[in-house]
C-alpha cells in the first residue's frame, strides 16, 4: 500500500510541475502577444513631421488614415523594443521577425522569442534550448 501510495505522489508531482511549467510558457507567449501589439499601436501612430506639416489638408492621405511606409514601421518597432528593453530581456532570445505595412495603412509586426519553462528547464537543458514562441499584431493608422 504505501509503494502505491509513494507512486501516486510521484505521478501528481509531476503532473503538478507539467501544468506550472505549460502555464509559465503561456503567460510568456501572452507578454510576447502584448510587446507586438503595443508595438504596432506605436508604429500605427508615428507621423513624421514632414508628413504632418509637408502635405495640404487633405492630401498625402490614403483613403481617411494617415499614410505608412515599411522603414518608418520597422524604425518604430525597433525604436518601441529597444525602449522596453526590461520586458525583452526576460526571454533568452527575442527577434523582430517582420514588421512593415502590407497596404500603406496598417503597421505588422511579428515578433519571436525563446522562453525556459520555469520548472523543467534544468530538465529538458541538455536536450533543448527553449520553446521558440511567436507573436504576430496590426494596428490600423487612422
Amino acid at each position: 500500500m504505501t509503494l502505491l501510495t509513494i507512486g501516486f505522489v510521484a505521478v501528481a508531482l509531476m503532473l503538478v510541475v507539467v501544468v506550472v511549467s505549460a502555464t509559465g510558457v503561456h503567460l510568456e507567449r501572452k507578454r510576447l502577444v502584448a510587446l507586438a501589439d503595443l508595438a504596432a499601436l506605436d508604429a500605427a501612430d508615428a507621423l513624421s513631421s514632414e508628413q504632418y506639416f509637408g502635405a495640404g489638408v487633405g492630401q498625402g492621405l490614403v483613403g481617411d488614415g494617415l499614410p505608412l511606409r515599411d522603414a518608418q514601421v520597422q524604425d518604430e518597432v525597433a525604436r518601441y523594443v529597444a525602449a522596453d528593453a526590461a520586458e525583452t530581456s526576460r526571454w533568452a532570445q527575442f527577434a523582430v521577425v517582420e514588421a512593415g505595412t502590407p497596404d500603406g495603412r496598417t503597421a505588422t509586426v511579428r515578433l519571436a522569442a525563446v522562453v525556459r519553462p520555469p520548472l523543467l528547464g534544468w530538465v529538458l537543458a541538455p536536450w533543448s534550448g527553449g520553446v521558440t514562441i511567436e507573436a504576430e499584431s496590426s494596428a490600423r493608422a487612422s
